[in-house]
């Protein structure tokens, strides 16, 4: 209990260093375009992948258990549209990009830490903290609701492919069903998550990054425990936001 104290106490210091003013913003600016392109644009395959082939999956499985001659032809495209924006893509993906994204920032600063160049940083002026994540915090927070948005998308298509070469819908009842009942406030709701997972996968995992003791082998321990706490937070987030945004 006391460990947990100390290590959320360590935590809140490190975010309170973190978002001091840059000393300089155009070196800021490079590391921030930077990380977009590592946490963010490099993303894009895995996201693209998983969209593609789970919004396939919800359809088809969707459609094959409209039993009930009460049903619509429509539900398959409304399921399919519900479970995307609500659930699958600002959850399952944050989860994927936690593992993806988690590791490598507790990797990099980890390794950074291991072989003094932290040490370096400090010793010449620089707020290591402010500097090295920083960047990353606010890369993944501005361009994780793009990779969300871009995942809805595919997991629609994805849905709409697979009915289509398999048979169970027509294009258009698709459509209606996707068009059917649409709220915008889901869509606020889904980045609104993203961008509290944005920040806690990022966060965590540069706090455990940070703060490794020890050799190669304590980097790999690090980035491991990072992606673990990393998802846990997402999960309790995700039903806390929920219950505050939908209920």
């Amino acid at each position: 209990m006391l460990k947990a104290l100390k290590n959320i106490g360590s935590f809140m210091l490190m975010i309170w260093i973190i978002f001091s003013r840059p000393e300089k913003w155009g070196v800021f600016r490079r590391r921030l375009f930077d990380e977009i392109q590592l946490i963010g644009i490099n993303s894009i395959p895995i996201v693209a992948l998983m969209s593609t082939f789970m919004g396939a999956v919800i359809a088809l499985q969707t459609a094959s258990n409209m039993d009930s001659p009460l049903l619509p032809e429509y539900t398959i495209g409304y399921i399919t549209r519900s479970s995307t924006i609500l659930e699958f893509s600002p959850t399952i993906i944050s989860l994927i990009l936690a593992g993806k994204v988690g590791s490598n920032v507790a990797s990099e600063i980890g390794t950074m830490k291991t072989t003094e160049q932290i040490d370096a940083l400090e010793i010449m002026g620089v707020n290591s903290l402010n500097y090295l994540v920083l960047p990353k915090i606010i890369g993944a927070v501005l361009f994780f609701p793009v990779l969300i948005i871009f995942s809805m998308g595919l997991s629609l298509v994805g849905g709409w492919l697979s009915l289509l070469l398999s048979g169970l819908a027509s294009t258009e009842t698709y459509v209606e069903g996707i068009r059917a009942f649409f709220e915008f406030g889901n869509i606020v709701y889904a980045l609104t998550k993203t961008v509290v997972f944005a920040f806690l996968i990022v966060s965590i995992a540069s706090y455990y990054g940070y703060y490794t003791k020890g050799g190669a082998l304590d980097v790999g321990k690090s980035a491991t425990t990072a992606v673990v706490s990393s998802s846990v937070a997402i999960l309790i987030a995700n039903f806390l936001l929920t219950q505050m945004i939908l209920l």
